[in-house]
């Protein structure tokens, strides 16, 4: 959500397009606790024409806490389907890729 905010987006408006979250994983590697102070790197792969995945790695003071996945898609909210990745978009997560 930050990361859309940073570039003046919501998930319901992304550069003309939705997104939906198709699929979710987390892998715990280590302990965290409330008030740790976490930081999280965010990558972009496997870009097609619709969908996309973000990939998270969260740390604590170097140590490894969490690697994530979301699966995303590109939605037409208006048309209620599917839509490609607007040009923008697909440029911004291509400077998050690996």
């Amino acid at each position: 959500m930050q990361m859309l905010a940073g570039w003046g987006c919501t998930e319901l408006e992304v550069f003309g397009i939705g997104l939906i979250m198709a699929d979710v994983m987390i892998a715990y590697k280590a302990e965290a606790f409330y008030g740790d102070i976490l930081h999280v790197d965010i990558y972009a792969e496997e870009i097609s024409d619709r969908t996309f995945d973000l990939l998270y790695h969260a740390s604590c003071a170097g140590k490894d806490i969490a690697h994530g996945k979301t699966g995303m898609v590109c939605f037409d909210y208006a048309q209620r389907k599917i839509a490609e990745i607007p040009a923008e978009l697909k440029n911004k997560l291509l400077a998050v890729g690996f």
